[in-house]
Parts: C-alpha cells; sequence; structure tokens
C-alpha cells in the first residue's frame, strides 16, 4: 500500500507539467492582447512607444521561449508571479477566493450526502414503489433545475415572504462563523440540491445492482438482520460508483460555480476565471487551471485511498 501512495504521488508532477505546459501555450494562442485591453479606454488614444513600454514591463516583448523558461522556473520555486491585470501577488489574489469557493464546496457536499445517500438506499429497498417514485421525481428535478436558478428563487423567497436578504459582502468564517453561515448555506444549498440529484441516482443504480447479487442473497438465507447486511455487506460495495461520483463533482465545483457566484454575490475562484480570461491575464488564468488541475488529482487521489479503505480486495491487491 505504501508503494501504492508514493507512486501515485510520484505520478502527479508530470501530470501538473504536462498541464502547465499545455495551458501556458494554448493562452498565447488565444485572440487578444492585455496591453491593448487595459488602454482601450483611452479615447486620445496611446502611442506604440508606451503599448511597447507596457510590454516591456509584463515581459511580453521577450521571446516565446524565454517567456516559458521564466514561467517554468517560477513554477520550480512554487512562485507563481504577478498578475498582468492588477500587478498583485497570484497567491494573493487566489488565496481569499479559494477559501470561499472550497467552504462552499465543502457545505455543497455535505448537503449533497446527506441527501443522496439516504434517498438512494431507500429508494432502491422500495423499488418500484411510491417511496422510489418520489425519489426519482426529486433527483429529475434536481437535474432538471440550474443551481443558479434555484439560488435566484431563494433570494426572492426570502425578499418576498421574510423580508431579508442574506448577507451580500463575504466575512470569512473565522471573522464571524454567524455571518459567514448565514451568506453562504444559501448557495450550498442551491449547488447542494443539484449535487445531490446526481449521487442519488448513482446510488440508486449501485444498491439495486449489489442487492442482486448472490452473497446478498445468502446472508438474506442466513437469517441476518436487513439493517446488517445493508450497512456491512451491500453499501459498502455500492459506494465505489458513488464515491467517483461525489469526488468529481466537488473538483468541478472548485472552478465551476460562475454563475451561482455571481447570483449570490459572491467574488470566488469561478468569477476570478473569467475575470482572468477576459483580461488575457496570462500569468493569473495558468495559475487557475493549475490550481483546478490539482484539485481534481487531489481528489482522484483521495477517491482510490478511500477505494482501498472501503473494499479490502483492493488493499491486499
Amino acid at each position: 500500500m505504501t508503494k501504492y501512495i508514493i507512486k501515485r504521488l510520484l505520478l502527479m508532477i508530470p501530470t501538473l507539467l504536462g498541464v502547465a505546459v499545455l495551458i501556458f501555450f494554448l493562452m498565447r494562442v488565444v485572440p487578444g492582447d492585455i496591453v491593448e485591453l487595459r488602454f482601450s479606454g483611452e479615447t486620445s488614444g496611446v502611442s506604440k512607444e508606451t503599448l511597447a513600454i507596457e510590454r516591456a514591463r509584463l515581459g511580453l516583448d521577450k521571446p516565446l521561449w524565454h517567456q516559458f523558461v521564466t514561467y517554468m522556473t517560477g513554477l520550480a520555486r512554487f512562485d507563481l508571479g504577478t498578475s498582468m491585470w492588477t500587478g498583485a501577488p497570484i497567491h494573493e489574489e487566489i488565496k481569499l477566493r479559494f477559501a470561499l469557493t472550497l467552504q462552499v464546496a465543502i457545505m455543497s457536499t455535505i448537503i449533497a450526502v446527506l441527501l443522496a445517500i439516504p434517498l438512494g438506499v431507500l429508494a432502491a429497498l422500495k423499488q418500484d414503489t411510491w417511496v422510489d417514485y418520489s425519489v426519482r421525481i426529486f433527483s429529475i428535478a434536481g437535474l432538471a433545475t440550474p443551481s443558479f436558478w434555484l439560488g435566484i428563487l431563494f433570494i426572492l423567497v426570502l425578499l418576498v415572504f421574510f423580508k431579508w436578504l442574506p448577507p451580500m459582502v463575504y466575512t470569512p468564517f473565522w471573522v464571524n462563523p454567524w455571518q459567514n453561515m448565514l451568506q453562504l448555506i444559501w448557495p450550498a444549498l442551491a449547488v447542494g440540491y443539484r449535487y445531490s440529484a446526481v449521487a442519488t441516482r448513482m446510488t440508486r443504480s449501485a444498491m439495486l445492482e449489489v442487492l442482486r447479487e448472490d452473497y446478498i442473497r445468502t446472508a438474506r438465507a442466513k437469517g441476518l438482520w436487513q439493517k446488517l447486511i445493508l450497512t456491512r455487506h451491500a453499501l459498502k460495495n455500492a459506494m465505489l460508483p458513488v464515491l467517483t461520483v461525489i469526488a468529481l463533482e466537488f473538483a468541478f465545483l472548485m472552478g465551476g460555480l460562475v454563475v451561482t457566484e455571481q447570483v449570490f454575490n459572491l467574488n470566488g475562484l469561478g468569477l476570478l476565471f473569467v475575470e482572468s480570461v477576459a483580461h488575457r491575464d496570462y500569468t493569473l488564468t495558468q495559475a487557475l487551471v493549475l490550481l483546478v488541475a490539482a484539485s481534481f488529482i487531489v481528489v482522484n487521489f483521495l477517491v482510490d485511498l478511500a477505494y482501498a479503505w472501503i473494499d479490502p480486495r483492493i488493499r491486499f491487491r
């Protein structure tokens, strides 16, 4: 098991390097120029000398290979550089937004798991009954409802019926936990509902498949309690595909909540991603892509470890 963990950790390095190289050259192919965008609001026009000075300041006058070497050297030192648009260090640009997005993702995941696993198991046990149909309607509605639209409904209901709106200015959890939860619980509910719909359907399908296995019939024939059969024999084996879905959805939330963040006035990673691409901010976009790629890699690594913990056959193999 230790060798497997070390091997997976070492495989992360070439994967991240490949992502870094790919995004560096792709950003240079994207049409547009950050220098021209920066001076696009100037009504009197900008001289070529001014544009050349700005490009030199940003290092864009250097040959492509020189920019690439500088970028990779910075990565080797864990230095992401500074934003070309704001001039601020990239780790400062990302730090607060990362904390916000990570908290929303964790809260959404907790809500999704608390809804999906009990409902999925219940639907599988009560297959083709009114309970099963109700759970399926609940999950299909979640798949068909965009999280940002559900967020708008939450805001309208709170405003119309309770004459109250969630705080619009982000407060970190360590500063004021109550204020923080009042703001983030609503986007977490909106995202978590759709998230739970995917996991519920997967849990139901996996449980139905496992409950038809011979070892489940044998356990029932031995007279084991239904609760014991579900927890010890059925649920653990059914959790493997469900765990994969939950993990991939969590990694997606780290950069894919652009519209939901705008609805709730959250300045998270998704919104920062859009702004960096719109401004052709090469360094910030590269850092954000690396961050999202690292999130997927780490989540997949943790899922593999969870597989080995849940299923002893994988661990011993």
